[in-house]
């Protein structure tokens, strides 16, 4: 049987939150310490969750990326905020690239609750640590999921649910193709626009 990465579900407590991230990054890049932030809301063990979480996020973008996040303008922050989001966790990158790419290459824009369940079933059956989750947590997972899609432009809104085609700046997808152009997958770029973009 093939050994699959487990799904890591600690995006539940922190949802997209670029305006943070900059933050950190930021000081990150000025050698400034970023404990003495609050993200909390004033609960000190939020903050450090929420901190950890930003913090795991940005480790994840090259060197390049980075640089892009700190200094571009707010849509392509956003746009790596979510590519940080997608490397952070695979459950999302493979909601956004097997169910939302496929839907948007056939110009079905809608997503539907059975979209969404078929995807968590068959998750499931091959991530045994979903067994174990309570129902509370699934319907966290799912609602922080939309949102985090919501926030990314990659939705319109949870209510409606209309996936949104998307327009990456040439520097923002050169950036992301030096590091593996497979990751534009989750920004719904065609293989044949990956291929044909050298």
């Amino acid at each position: 049987m093939i050994e699959l990465n487990k799904y890591n579900f600690s995006f539940t407590g922190f949802s997209l939150r670029v305006n943070e991230m900059i933050k950190v990054a930021e000081a990150i890049q000025l050698g400034q310490p970023v404990e003495m932030v609050d993200f909390g809301d004033g609960n000190r063990n939020t903050g450090q969750r929420r901190l950890n979480e930003i913090k795991k996020r940005l480790s994840k973008l090259t060197d390049k990326e980075l640089q892009l996040f700190i200094a571009g303008d707010f849509t392509s922050q956003k746009q790596l905020a979510f590519l940080s989001v997608c490397k952070s966790h695979s459950f999302i990158r493979d909601f956004v690239v097997e169910v939302l790419r496929e839907k948007l290459l056939v110009f079905d824009y809608q997503i539907t609750e059975g979209d969404y369940i078929s995807f968590y079933r068959r998750k499931s059956e091959l991530h045994p640590e979903m067994e174990k989750l309570t129902e509370i947590t699934e319907n966290k997972i799912k609602q922080v999921t939309f949102k985090i899609l919501e926030q990314a432009g990659i939705i319109d809104d949870i209510k409606s649910k209309m996936i949104q085609p998307q327009l990456l700046d040439a520097n923002v997808i050169n950036t992301i193709a030096s590091d593996n152009e497979q990751w534009l997958k989750v920004f719904f770029m065609s293989d044949m626009d990956i291929e044909n973009r050298s």
